[in-house]
């Protein structure tokens, strides 16, 4: 009877482990080298995501302006991540994002449930989430570095 018991609690003792584990990997998937995204790397920072594919013109044209704004921003407690609108994953979404340019991280995973995003037919269009994860503004159309900077300053201000 001892040995069963024993069994029981280190079967118990397994399980609530592996959940503890679970739990503390929360992640937001892969980004576009494959690498996890730990969702402690997004949390507390205002958030640029931004939505773009290949044959989208305005995105081609968006992505250096997007570029200099990650930049600009990385010490800012602002995180811009990018998500390709055809789903591509791996390798493909890989050289998608060397051939566009992109210097700042992209998901292959596309966070609009974890923060609640609307879906958009038209591209590009970039939403802003807050430090709290509540998505504060939607921007339809291609962005720069100068009004996305504007933008934000204008929501931290609580506008």
């Amino acid at each position: 009877m001892g040995s069963r018991l024993q069994a029981v609690i280190g079967l118990f003792a397994l399980m609530s482990a592996g959940l503890l584990l679970a739990g503390c990997s929360d992640d937001a998937g892969v980004d576009q080298h494959g690498q996890k995204v730990a969702v402690e790397r997004l949390e507390g920072q205002w958030l640029v995501i931004n939505y773009w594919a290949e044959w989208c013109a305005p995105c081609r044209t968006e992505i250096p302006e997007l570029n200099a704004f990650a930049e600009q921003q990385q010490d800012k407690g602002v995180k811009v991540l990018g998500v390709n609108f055809d789903g591509l994953q791996g390798e493909e979404l890989g050289q998608a994002v060397q051939k566009m340019g992109i210097r700042f991280t992209v998901l292959a995973e596309d966070p609009s449930k974890r923060y609640d995003l609307p879906r958009s037919e038209a591209l590009p269009v970039t939403y802003i989430i807050d430090a709290q994860g509540k998505l504060r503004e939607r921007l339809l159309g291609e962005q720069n570095a100068a009004g996305l900077t504007a933008r934000l300053d204008e929501l931290r201000k609580g506008g």
